[in-house]
């Protein structure tokens, strides 16, 4: 689908009730629309669910000039008006996708019901990762060597896959598509030097923040500093790690549900 002189590939999941606000989701870097998958199944069949892949990224073509959460913006607004998604939608950002939920929410402020933030904090000026969980994520490596994703999930996904860093090749690499190397370094670029810290008072919207309690990435204090400064915000500490939106799908699909039923 194009929109706004992108062309990204969208994936429709129809719920059963035309009355429930849509939900979009905004995955992490360098994963394709399907690794999110496990979470859509988890939800309720009530829901309409949203995914894409970013430029470059899964399906999607790689851009022909780079990008940022500014200039993405104006293309997912284009994206629902082709999906005569009119009505105001909830959003969910996982990781990456979080940061660029957060900007999404203020700059499209009438285009957002809810916000969840899952594994994600304020970007640039957050609380950051160890130099050793850092230094894995400048690289699409474990997104195409699934015996490489294996040898790290312990170190910077933390909680369950330090026991079973399998699951973390599983839930990368089954049937999920892999696009060019410099379609994540375009994701990678699109969030370089950019904080939603000066801007968290100015999202208004109901917010459920979901941090595990082992995230090597994005460690838990940067969620209970969100959960301080966003207006209207829910935090929510769960057992796990970075991708426990993924892992433990069915034990944090009802918390999510609940919050945006509410």
């Amino acid at each position: 689908m194009t929109a706004a002189g992108r062309t990204l590939r969208v994936s429709v999941r129809h719920g059963t009730d035309p009355d429930l606000p849509a939900l979009l989701l905004m995955n992490g870097i360098g994963a394709g629309l399907e690794v999110l998958q496990p979470f859509v199944d988890a939800l309720g069949p009530r829901r309409t669910v949203l995914r894409f892949d970013v430029p470059g990224v899964g399906g999607s073509p790689r851009p022909v000039v780079p990008y940022n959460l500014v200039t993405l913006g104006p293309v997912l607004t284009g994206v629902l008006d082709r999906l005569d998604v009119r009505e105001p939608v909830d959003v969910l950002g996982l990781s990456w996708g979080g940061g660029l939920a957060q900007h999404f929410a203020v700059q499209h402020r009438r285009r957002v019901r809810r916000l969840v933030l899952a594994a994600t904090g304020t970007g640039s000026l957050m609380v950051p990762a160890h130099p050793r969980v850092l230094s894995r994520m400048l690289t699409p490596r474990r997104h195409r060597d699934p015996e490489y994703a294996r040898s790290i999930a312990g170190l910077i996904y933390g909680g369950t896959m330090r026991q079973d860093p399998e699951r973390a090749a599983r839930v990368l690499h089954s049937a999920s598509r892999v696009g060019p190397r410099r379609g994540y370094y375009y994701q990678l670029a699109a969030s370089t030097g950019w904080s939603s810290l000066p801007f968290l008072r100015l999202i208004r919207q109901p917010t459920l923040i979901l941090a595990g309690d082992d995230d090597p990435i994005v460690p838990v204090v940067n969620a209970r500093i969100m959960a301080r400064l966003l207006p209207d915000a829910r935090l929510h500490v769960y057992r796990g790690g970075h991708i426990a939106l993924i892992t433990e799908a069915a034990e944090l699909a009802p918390v999510i549900e609940e919050f945006l039923d509410g």
